[in-house]
């Protein structure tokens, strides 16, 4: 797909991504469309798993659980969520 429709994914939330992700793939696989845009597709839908998958890091990275100190006090935590 054309270079100047990529930069518009960072732009997106998860959800929007993923929303057009999840269109175009219901549409490669229905197999509608000429070759060229399917493959112009399939490389949009690369771009926007990684997107996704990155928003997704970004989120994971954020998640903290509350925790009790030594001494009784409440302090955060990096969630492992793994």
């Amino acid at each position: 797909m054309a270079e100047t429709q990529l930069p518009e994914i960072a732009g997106l939330s998860f959800e929007d991504a993923l929303e057009e992700l999840e269109g175009i793939v219901r549409q490669l696989e229905a197999g509608r469309g000429r070759l060229d845009d399917a493959i112009g597709s399939y490389e949009r839908g690369a771009a926007l798993k990684r997107h996704c998958e990155a928003k997704l890091n970004e989120a994971k990275a954020k998640v903290e659980k509350i925790a009790f100190a030594a001494d009784g006090s409440l302090k955060t935590e990096a969630q492992n969520l793994e």
